[in-house]
């Protein structure tokens, strides 16, 4: 029997339920070759606040993962820990945390990339400029352009713009971001997921997709133009589509993917529809990456209420794209 590939998993701010989360994934799901990135004192603080006997088990290049423990590539912190309360001396680690993933899993020591949730605002008040994982992970690759999309059960929300500001928007969704988002979430629905021939529905950005103008011009001057130019290359995308109608159950049956124009465009509706069970995926990365669906959540961290279900999603959907 073929052995489960390795997922190298960052468990994000340490403060937060990230670390919880990782122990619970590891105590829960004993068939996963986990390799964790992160302080391991924090990692057996959680697991005996929670009562769990883990072997958590320090790794090195080199060494083997094994199912049934947690491996651990050890990063030091540079404050100790109290959950629930942040320290933006610790942004270091947290970035650092995520960079020395990226080289395990881009040099063959794992098949993918699992992220815990992070805290923007402390990175940033840490003194190091950080927008989330889409952005930083796209300039570890050197890629000018990766998409953001959410999936839940057969929904999946791909996003043009990400972490923007709203009035920075309409700026951003220009013709060759509109263009290369179609034809990055198009290779990736086929190479990723198996889909032959995806069906992509495309939103528009202004209400009523601008109603031939009288709503904004950018529907049919930017939106259309990118669509017709991919279909043009053969790929099957439809739109644009006005937002208020096209989760229905009628046009999501008929596509295999959205993309929004904007991040609260598209992921209300998918986070509805399945919150602690979404994952968030990085398409068009060299390399795989899924992570949770949610924040840091520091109000319960310490706390032993902490659900582990979006980081099993994103594990099992990581192992999926493996395949």
């Amino acid at each position: 029997m073929k052995e489960i590939p390795v997922l190298a998993l960052t468990p994000g701010e340490p403060a937060g339920i990230g670390p919880e989360c990782t122990i619970r994934l590891s105590y829960e799901h004993p068939e996963l070759r986990l390799l964790a990135v992160a302080d391991p004192d924090t990692l057996i603080s959680a697991a005996d606040a929670l009562g769990y006997d883990i072997d958590i088990k320090p790794w090195q290049p080199g060494d083997n993962v094994t199912a049934g423990q947690l491996s651990c590539f050890p990063q030091t912190l540079s404050q100790t820990v109290t959950p629930g309360q942040t320290d933006p001396a610790n942004a270091s680690y947290v970035v650092g945390c995520i960079k020395a993933a990226v080289r395990l899993v881009r040099s063959g020591y794992a098949a993918a990339l699992v992220t815990g949730p992070v805290h923007k605002g402390v990175i940033n008040d840490g003194g190091i400029p950080f927008s989330g994982h889409t952005e930083l992970l796209a300039e570890l690759a050197g890629l000018k352009k990766v998409v953001m999309m959410l999936t839940a059960g057969d929904l999946r929300v791909a996003l043009v713009t990400t972490h923007l500001p709203l009035r920075e928007v309409p700026d951003a969704v220009t013709f060759e971001n509109v263009c290369s988002s179609i034809q990055i979430t198009h290779h990736e629905l086929r190479t990723r997921f198996g889909i032959r021939e995806p069906v992509i529905q495309v939103l528009g950005l202004n209400p009523h997709a601008g109603e031939g103008g009288y709503l904004g011009s950018e529907d049919a001057q930017v939106i259309q133009k990118a669509i017709d130019v991919c279909v043009a290359h053969g790929i099957n995308a439809r739109g644009p589509v006005p937002a208020d109608t096209a989760f229905t159950p009628s046009r999501l049956a008929s596509c295999d993917a959205v993309i929004a124009m904007y991040h609260d465009q598209g992921l209300p509706v998918l986070k509805h529809a399945g919150f602690g069970e979404a994952v968030n995926i990085t398409l068009g990365l060299p390399f795989i990456r899924t992570s949770v669906d949610h924040g840091t959540a520091l109000d319960i961290a310490g706390k032993n209420r902490a659900d582990a279900s979006s980081m099993y999603s994103a594990a099992k959907t990581a192992l999926r794209m493996c395949r």
